[in-house]
């Protein structure tokens, strides 16, 4: 554990530690806990921006993950004001590189989402090609580099050079038992994000079908997050099967959660995406049909052993295609590549006028 992780820092207030010369630090602004979570695995210190504008919960979310080893939490004041030379700046949207100008480090940018589906959530009506033309601009000026956690999200932007999947380690999760005879799914802020979660296909289809709802959804009565990443385990341990719904225009056929519960032995139902990595009969069922998939549905309440069967074959899946390994090698890559760019720049990030590139900052 990072010995700094239990005390409070302020700008100004710095420890001064012997630092071994291989020793290297990580900025990193915080988003997702899940994927933030992963980056321990780098062997990097890790110093995690909190309390930024915008995010739900303002601190570390401890309900998602634990905080990684190596691992602070500090205030973009503080880190604005740190004397550590970073290796590199972990960011995860523009607002986050117009942030973080003032810092004389690389910086990498971290593709989480569709432009499509931004702007659908937004609301917004700007015109894409607008908005991926300056942040390229802006990215080729401070010789940023992008990293797409998926083909779709950087194809989505224009950025398809380097494609980064998550990672997971199936041997973090406890065997499958699938004791309860009902479906899971989770997700946050379903209200809002109703057409991109495909949300009236999931109650034509499980209407009557007994699913768990997990996430972060103060407007639903009963719906609540899992306590912690352990209580998490056990809630995806104890499931029948795990549902996964999106419109292909706006949102991938996969993301954390449902690589999660492939990971605990759990088959998928969901529609037929284009980039989804269930295959129909072995690690789960597809259909856009609400018929079909509360027919398939029912199949596995009644029949554990078959649901089992098909887990393990998803299980399989993640170990192939999200290998926590593969990651770590993959972003280390990223992150020389960052280095690399950073030293072609044809502009100083602090130089730069902010205001020409907040309009892809708002939904980015």
């Amino acid at each position: 554990m990072h010995p700094a992780r239990k005390r409070s820092w302020s700008p100004g207030k710095w420890p001064i530690q012997p630092v071994m010369a291989a020793e290297r630090t990580l900025l990193v602004f915080n988003c997702h806990e899940p994927w933030i979570h992963q980056l321990g695995v780098l062997g990097h210190r890790l110093d995690i921006i909190v309390n930024l504008r915008g995010k739900y919960n303002p601190g570390w979310d401890e309900r998602m993950r634990p905080l990684p080893e190596r691992a602070r939490l500090v205030t973009l004041a503080q880190a604005l004001e740190s004397p550590t030379s970073y290796h590199c700046i972990i960011a995860h949207n523009t607002t986050d590189l117009l942030e973080a100008r003032s810092r004389p480090e690389p910086r990498l940018l971290v593709l989480h989402h569709t432009l499509e589906g931004r702007l659908h959530e937004e609301r917004s009506h700007v015109d894409p090609r607008r908005m991926r033309d300056l942040l390229h601009t802006y990215l080729d000026l401070v010789g940023g580099h992008v990293v797409a956690t998926s083909m779709l999200k950087g194809e989505s932007w224009g950025f398809t050079e380097d494609i980064v999947p998550f990672g997971i380690d199936v041997k973090d999760y406890p065997s499958y038992s699938g004791e309860q005879a009902r479906g899971l799914r989770i997700c946050n802020f379903i209200s809002s994000r109703r057409r991109i979660l495909l949300w009236d296909l999931h109650e034509q289809a499980f209407a009557g079908v007994p699913v768990t709802l997990v996430g972060h959804n103060p407007d639903r009565p009963g719906v609540e997050a899992a306590r912690n990443w352990d209580h998490l385990k056990t809630i995806l341990q104890s499931h029948r099967f795990y549902v996964h719904l999106a419109d292909p225009r706006f949102e991938g056929g996969y993301n954390m959660a449902m690589a999660e519960a492939m990971a605990a032995g759990l088959p998928v139902l969901g529609n037929r995406h284009p980039t989804s990595p269930i295959r129909h009969g072995l690690t789960g069922f597809l259909s856009d049909e609400p018929r079909e998939l509360r027919h398939y549905a029912q199949i596995l309440l009644e029949d554990r052993e078959l649901a089992e069967m098909m887990g393990q074959q998803a299980r399989q899946t993640v170990i192939e295609r999200f290998s926590l390994v593969r990651f770590r090698h993959s972003f280390l890559r990223s992150i020389e590549i960052a280095r690399r760019k950073w030293y072609t720049r044809k502009a100083n990030p602090a130089s730069l006028r902010a205001e020409p590139f907040r309009a892809v900052a708002a939904i980015s």
